[in-house]
């Protein structure tokens, strides 16, 4: 009987160690798993069994278990019941990862929303698009192309493609449609920088300002522009690795208000000397951009009004973070088709149904390379200037997103390709190049 109570002991104790050194990865696989399955569930309308089947399905995320309360509106995330988070729906901000300590029956300032045209067809309303045949597409090769990616393999969603403002090629998974919103991810940041363009087309901004913030005042930092945080470009210390405990995952799994990470880190190299990829600058600006406005409710209304519906991006939901700033770098929701709304906006650099919501500088200035980037990043946008993809022309960008969320602009072409799903392992190069192919100059 001892000798049981002594092998018991040791396993509670030996149990005790490895939850207290693994805690910190557990809350963030907890929090990741409750985040996911609310947004997933009473944003996006999938059940609980798809979500966990496919968005929750990979490695380590897959060791979690969630519950949902219907009434509540909440997500719970666990690992082997040995810690669990919860995230809460709140119709218009979308879900949030919260403490023990939210109030989550407080009322909250929401974004007031424009109502959708269902009487303009694509693109610049949501009535069903006029199909057209262009004589110059050989549509055969067109599918053939868009046909080949969709295998259990590269898990795609969906692939739109968009020439001389008419669809010509749309494709669901099993399971979606074009009313299904889907995670930008890291898209979503282009949605953040392209609202600085609109400030500075309407005088409001000046990209070269500089001592942003008054944690900043007393050393280097001051001299960190707006420019410089755009292009990623800043000098400040960042770890942007998906799969260990790093600054970005304890950013969005961990941290109350996500906008005061980044402003805390210390320079570690040189404004405009020294690209790093951060998901906290892109934050950082979203913080920035709430101190332009005078009130809460004004900040929660300009990305809608000046950007999001003013475009027809009616399915777009933009979540926020438990301090109420909207998580610029990674939580835009929208359909395939909004998705490639923002890409036409900048096909037509900045004009929008005979208005400019930008100049057309804007554009030039968004896709000229950030220094040390190798020719890969503008302004939250990323380029092909360097070449990473070789048969595809270097004057295409696009907006990325984790896990091979894309929409891709090819001036020349007169194209915009949206696709998205669950990994990476798509052969870019091999995609766009098929599809450019297709259509005959």
């Amino acid at each position: 009987m001892k000798k049981i109570k002594r092998v018991l002991i040791l396993f509670l104790i030996t149990l005790g160690i490895v939850v207290f050194y693994n805690y910190p990865k557990l809350n963030i696989l907890a929090g990741y798993s409750a985040k996911n399955t609310a947004s997933s569930v009473f944003l996006a309308g999938r059940s609980l069994e798809f979500t966990d089947a496919n968005d929750n399905n990979f490695s380590p995320i897959n060791i979690t278990s969630d519950e949902i309360d219907v009434k509540e509106k909440s997500a719970t995330g666990s690992v082997y019941g040995l810690l669990k988070r919860k995230a809460v729906y709140r119709e218009g901000l979308g879900a949030v990862l919260v403490t023990s300590d939210f109030d989550i029956t407080k009322p909250q300032l929401t974004p007031k929303r424009s109502k959708p045209n269902h009487t303009i067809p694509f693109p610049y309303g949501n009535a069903n698009h006029k199909d057209t045949i262009f004589p110059n597409i050989d549509y055969k090769k067109l599918n053939e192309t868009i046909d080949t990616i969709f295998n259990n393999r590269n898990k795609i969603r969906s692939v739109l493609v968009v020439y001389k403002d008419k669809i010509i090629v749309e494709k669901y998974d099993t399971g979606f449609t074009k009313e299904s919103k889907q995670l930008g991810w890291s898209m979503t940041k282009s949605i953040t920088g392209t609202l600085f363009g609109i400030l500075k087309h309407q005088g409001k901004i000046n990209l070269k300002a500089n001592n942003l913030f008054p944690e900043w005042e007393n050393d280097d930092r001051k001299n960190i522009t707006i420019h410089n945080l755009l292009q990623m470009n800043s000098g400040l210390e960042w770890n942007e690795d998906y799969n260990t405990i790093s600054d970005v995952t304890k950013m969005l799994f961990l941290e109350k208000n996500m906008t005061k990470v980044q402003v805390n880190k210390p320079l570690i190299g040189k404004p405009n000397e020294t690209w790093n990829y951060s998901s906290g600058t892109t934050n950082l600006l979203s913080g920035f951009l709430r101190k332009q406005f005078n009130s809460q409710q004004e900040y929660l209304d300009f990305w809608y009004s000046a950007l999001i519906d003013k475009i027809g991006m009616n399915s777009m939901v933009v979540e926020t973070d438990m301090s109420n700033h909207y998580v610029g770098s990674s939580y835009a929701w929208a359909t395939a088709r909004d998705w490639a709304k923002l890409g036409l906006l900048y096909l037509h650099n900045g004009e929008w149904n005979g208005e400019h919501l930008f100049d057309k500088d804007w554009v030039s200035y968004a896709t000229t390379p950030t220094p040390t980037s190798n020719g890969r990043y503008g302004a939250q946008i990323w380029l092909n200037k360097g070449g990473k993809h070789p048969d595809v022309p270097k004057n295409m960008f696009s907006f990325n997103g984790y896990k091979g969320q894309n929409v891709f602009i090819l001036p020349d072409q007169d194209l915009v390709i949206v696709r998205t799903g669950l990994t990476k392992n798509v052969d870019v190069n091999t995609l766009l190049k098929g599809i450019i192919e297709s259509i005959k100059n």
